[in-house]
């Protein structure tokens, strides 16, 4: 069983420290980061073979955090809220999510959830929501994003994308993965989100 990630919740919030954003700067503030340890059994996806593509994607800021987490992948335990029956195999072969910190994660906390979602290539997250309000940083660019009625847009990596309580959000990836990272608060912190999208969603 494996219970020492002080390393990874080190670099995850000194990534955070680097992103000049006033939302941001406040939910960081907010978090009491002396954290006690879950020991959790490692759990691999599928997904994790993206994490090498990732690690030469990622600009130089973020690339601390991706190349630690594609170095111990094998020790985390690594989730998916969805099943086979939501979206079909080959979403769920390319996604997955790592919760650092939360209700469930490597580190405790009642209050914020916060973590790292992979995405492979072409793939369609589709429109959904979730009672917690949601910050999401993509660590990778060229992932296309869109919220509410709007329609899909590239996102750069470092960009501060947020999601108000209940609002509707897609992603959608073009020819390489996306990694991203979520802070969850002000709600279920393990909720499953209410999907009103499908996979073919903006796919012609």
């Amino acid at each position: 069983m494996t219970t020492n990630f002080d390393e990874l919740l080190g670099r995850f919030h000194a990534y955070l420290e680097t992103v000049d954003d006033g939302l941001v700067r406040d939910a960081v503030a907010r978090i009491g980061w002396d954290m006690p340890g879950r020991p959790l059994e490692p759990h691999a996806l599928p997904c994790l073979v993206q994490l090498d593509r990732i690690v030469e994607l990622a600009p130089a800021v973020a690339k601390p955090l991706a190349r630690l987490v594609a170095e111990r992948r094998g020790d985390l335990r690594w989730g998916q809220t969805y099943s086979e029956a939501d979206f079909g195999a080959t979403f769920m072969e390319n996604y997955g999510w790592l919760e650092v910190f939360g209700t469930r994660g490597h580190f405790v906390n009642d209050e914020v959830a916060a973590g790292l979602l992979i995405l492979g290539p072409d793939i369609v997250y589709p429109d959904h929501h979730h009672v917690a309000e949601e910050i999401y940083i993509p660590l990778t660019g060229a992932t296309e994003w869109r919220m509410g009625d709007g329609g899909f847009r590239v996102r750069a990596a470092g960009e501060v994308i947020h999601h108000a309580p209940d609002v509707s959000h897609a992603m959608r990836t073009g020819k390489e993965p996306l990694l991203a990272l979520y802070l969850w608060r002000g709600g279920p912190l393990a909720a499953k989100s209410t999907i009103t999208g499908t996979v073919a969603q903006g796919r012609s």
